[in-house]
């Protein structure tokens, strides 16, 4: 019994909510409010995904997660491989050659990548010998990062590639300079701003704010005036990079997308059609929502991928700013209580992993309501425990099973 009080029965009964929440949603996309009828097809595919997520989370309760770490590396090269063959023999699924068809299932092998990829970056950042802030450590940490990114953006598949990145943040609270994530962020507003002002005005600003900065350094060093007119140089030099990256690239669509999202284009039927119906949907639904099964704006069909990446216009026009509010507040609740727990962890293995989880747990959420509200352009990401998709759904479960086990040997 005293065992039994020390597992995190908070976060499970998070996790089961969020999944309950998931099941009910999809069960009412099923309805089609024009011809009363009901599809049980996708609410019966994802109730079975569910079923294998709580055997898996039951099953990991009883493993030692030493063996996490002491096999990382076969992991990462397992995962590296599944990445790989998919490429090859994998199907092509909405253009993308991500999926393995196993009968009437799909199993998307980047899904779980996000966890051996999450395992390989916290058995090298807990080595005793890596120091983050050398070079060639961080160097290596970047190369594992980034390889499966590339091979996910081969397939194309730019959404889930993008989710990986987002364990620079573990980087950088494991102690890499704070330079290298400052230069990630200035260069992903350079990129902005060329795409909205162009290259001249961009340039432009650079080269004022570089002779500002050397004006008002108070100590008028060769090496400060040196620095700062490196960074400026580098600077231009992306500058001038970011049109033919974003031209040749980029593909039309994701152009498209991000003209549509900034302003410059408005095409409420083509690309903008679906941010252009989520508002609307999410919009109807005001305080309370129109009920269970009541959506008339989601259940019309106005709403593509609804049932996957949109299912959170469902939530927003059935159950209202209750029902939103509700399913914000318990993923807040459960990062956390998953960061919390990282800190609390004995051994550095244990923390990153859990920051991982949380990082990645975070960029879904993230990038999945932006795309619902307009503020991120559509690139396909699900909604953790509640969008429709198997693999999703057990790579996450499987996620929360390893943390909830983590969490139980440190109390244990």
């Amino acid at each position: 019994m005293n065992k039994l009080t020390r597992f995190d029965w908070n976060s499970l009964t998070v996790y089961l909510l969020l999944c309950t929440i998931g099941l009910i949603n999809i069960y009412s996309i099923g309805y089609d409010i024009d011809s009363n009828t009901m599809s049980y097809f996708n609410f019966n595919k994802q109730l079975f995904a569910f079923a294998i997520s709580i055997l898996l989370i039951t099953v990991i309760q009883f493993l030692d997660t030493k063996i996490l770490e002491r096999y990382a590396s076969i992991f990462y090269l397992f995962g590296i491989f599944t990445l790989i063959t998919v490429a090859v023999f994998g199907t092509e699924v909405s253009g993308s050659k991500s999926w393995f068809r196993l009968g009437s299932f799909n199993i998307q092998p980047s899904e779980f990548m996000k966890i051996f990829v999450t395992i390989a970056i916290a058995k090298i950042l807990c080595d005793i010998n890596t120091k983050i802030r050398r070079f060639k450590d961080l160097f290596f940490c970047f190369i594992i990062l980034l390889a499966p990114v590339i091979l996910i953006m081969f397939q194309p598949d730019a959404g889930s590639a993008i989710i990986f990145l987002f364990l620079i943040i573990v980087f950088h609270s494991e102690g890499m300079p704070s330079f290298v994530l400052l230069s990630i962020v200035i260069s992903i507003l350079i990129f902005l701003l060329i795409i909205i002002f162009g290259e001249i005005i961009t340039v432009a600003t650079i080269i004022f704010i570089s002779i500002i900065s050397i004006i008002i350094q108070q100590k008028k060093e060769v090496k400060n005036i040196l620095n700062s007119l490196f960074l400026a140089i580098v600077s231009i030099l992306y500058s001038l990079s970011v049109n033919f990256i974003f031209n040749n690239v980029f593909e039309q669509r994701h152009r498209d997308r991000f003209n549509i999202l900034l302003g410059k284009e408005i095409d409420s039927q083509g690309l903008g059609y679906n941010i252009n119906q989520s508002q609307i949907a999410i919009g109807s639904g005001r305080f309370s929502g129109k009920g269970f099964m009541q959506g008339t704006q989601t259940k019309g069909g106005f709403v593509p991928e609804q049932q996957t990446d949109y299912i959170f216009t469902t939530i927003g026009e059935e159950w209202g700013f209750i029902g939103s509010s509700l399913v914000l507040i318990l993923f807040v609740f459960l990062i956390q209580r998953i960061i919390k727990t990282a800190y609390k962890q004995k051994n550095s293995f244990n923390r990153v992993f859990c920051l991982g989880f949380a990082c990645i747990l975070f960029a879904h959420i993230f990038i999945n309501l932006g795309m619902v509200v307009g503020l991120v352009p559509t690139i396909g990401i699900p909604l953790p425990f509640i969008s429709y998709g198997g693999s999703s759904l057990i790579a996450f479960s499987i996620f929360l099973g390893i943390f909830l086990r983590m969490e139980f040997e440190r109390t244990n």
